[in-house]
């Protein structure tokens, strides 16, 4: 069944679409739990304040309950083989495709980013689900070697258990999405913890997947609890059954995170807080770095961990490039994120507008001009005016990540010193160099240049591709999801030494006759 599209999408409209309407349940191990124990947890429209929806959050038992079909069901999955573990992923697939406009206008409901951002998630988990489709027959070993005659020696790769994935409330769908796939085709199975910001993008989601794994007999392959951090969340950091946790988050809950499963010698997959930036070259293609920082500054009302928020230009085209940049500003559209033409939606709830209204002042008091923007909207909804703060150097609150749109922008004479002040601070996500000259990228993609898990050269800090492992460095937590060799982070590595002869001779020459 494909979805017709709406000419603009409204809640009843959504939530027909989506098989929403009776259902408040956030706890699924194939089938939706009909009475879970947990307090009611009420969504909201950040674009209005607005109560959206009630989620029956769970609780300790719906989590045992939960966690015993998971473990069972991880015992019949890893023994399938993992090109028809695939297929199913495939079948995932085709029903996102079926959905990907109410789900996106769901996000945009829910979340608050703007419609193409969300149609822009939806998309971003039918391609992952292709990528897991081809991974799940290149899940290589590698043969090696032995040095002792008429041995064969290589490596394998098995499933690992249940993986958990923690998401934070901004990728409210494909985070889940890049981990459960991959976990997927691995043979792992998956528990969902979702931000109890956005929690029926959680529950639609489920609602499609369940779906489709009734129709081959499987339960408990994906799980969804939707729960508080201090209970579920937990209950998940502490169990010694989950052997892998992916987190995206603050960075101060990655660190909790990080230190419960390493008691208990856990592994993690963490996605932190990114402090990213755009070095803009005398030689740069201007226009291109215009759109690429407005994107990358303002869209998602800067509530993407890529999100660029410092601004290093060179002296030649600074006041060029800033004059522009301010002037754009005053042109992005901003309101409902459902309605067409809108570029700038709200933040996530009143606390981010606090934050972002507190970042500001902040900025001045240490020295930061606000060339544009710098204030909250009043009236409904938690709207923020995208912001340029002009800074006469590094300053203490630039070193911080505000999830806000506020773009700090300083001067710099010699590549060397931007690069120096680009990477004086905690984090290490995305990166970006405008220029035309071949030395500057390189000196930028060099060693001694970018200390960030992503490097880019004339293209923005925003929008990266399910192709390549995506993460950070330092306070970023250094974890990698979705492409490349990511997959190996869901798995467990056995080398393995058959020895075909009639003699048993010992390693590094060792003798020991009996």
């Amino acid at each position: 069944m494909t979805t017709t599209m709406p000419t603009t999408w409204t809640k009843d409209a959504i939530f027909e679409a989506l098989g929403l309407t009776d259902m408040n349940s956030g706890v699924s191990d194939g089938a939706f739990f009909p009475h879970p124990g947990g307090p009611e947890l009420v969504s909201e429209i950040p674009a209005t304040g607005e109560r959206l929806a009630s989620v029956q959050q769970g609780d300790d038992a719906d989590y045992d309950a939960m966690m015993a079909t998971a473990t069972k069901a991880f015992e019949t999955w890893r023994m399938m083989p993992a090109p028809l573990r695939g297929e199913i992923v495939r079948q995932l697939g085709d029903a996102f495709r079926q959905h990907k406009e109410p789900l996106g206008a769901l996000i945009s409901l829910e979340m608050g980013k703007i419609y193409s951002e969300g149609l822009g998630e939806v998309q971003e988990m039918i391609d992952i689900c292709d990528f897991a489709v081809g991974l799940s027959r290149q899940l290589y070993g590698l043969s090696m070697h032995s040095e002792r005659p008429g041995h064969r020696m290589y490596e394998q790769w098995h499933p690992l258990g249940p993986v958990a994935v923690i998401s934070a409330f901004n990728f409210p769908m494909a985070v889940w999405a890049w981990n459960a796939m991959l976990a997927a085709v691995c043979g792992d199975v998956t528990v969902w913890k979702p931000s109890s910001k956005v929690p029926l993008c959680a529950v639609a989601v489920q609602k499609i997947t369940d779906e489709i794994m009734a129709r081959h007999a499987l339960k408990g392959i994906f799980t969804l609890i939707v729960g508080r951090g201090k209970d579920v969340g937990e209950r998940i950091n502490n169990d010694p059954r989950i052997p892998l946790i992916s987190f995206t988050g603050s960075g101060r809950m990655g660190r909790h995170v990080g230190e419960c499963a390493a008691k208990r010698f856990g592994r993690t997959i963490l996605e932190l807080g990114g402090n990213n930036a755009i070095i803009v070259m005398d030689d740069a293609n201007l226009d291109l770095a215009l759109r690429a920082i407005a994107f990358g500054a303002a869209g998602t009302a800067g509530q993407r961990c890529t999100t660029t928020r410092r601004l290093f230009l060179q002296k030649g085209i600074a006041k060029q490039l800033l004059e522009r940049l301010v002037k754009a500003y005053g042109t992005l559209p901003m309101g409902d994120p459902l309605e067409p033409g809108t570029l700038i939606g709200p933040l996530i709830d009143a606390g981010a507008v606090k934050d972002f209204e507190a970042a500001v002042a902040r900025a001045v008091d240490e020295g930061g001009t606000v060339l544009a923007g710098g204030k909250a909207v009043a009236g409904p909804g938690h709207f923020v005016q995208p912001t340029i703060i002009h800074c006469p150097k590094q300053l203490a609150i630039t070193c911080e990540e505000t999830f806000a749109p506020i773009l700090y922008v300083m001067e710099f004479d010699q590549l060397d010193e931007a690069i120096e002040v680009h990477n004086a601070v905690p984090q290490g996500l995305s990166s970006a160099i405008f220029t035309t000259n071949l030395l500057s990228a390189e000196r930028f993609l060099g060693p001694n240049g970018s200390d960030c898990g992503i490097a880019n050269v004339n293209i923005g800090t925003s929008g990266a591709e399910i192709g390549g492992a995506f993460g950070g460095e330092k306070e970023t937590g250094g974890g990698r999801e979705s492409g490349s060799d990511a997959w190996k982070a869901y798995m467990r590595r056995q080398t393995c030494t058959i020895n075909h002869s009639t003699s048993l001779p010992l390693a590094q020459g060792v003798k020991f006759d009996i």
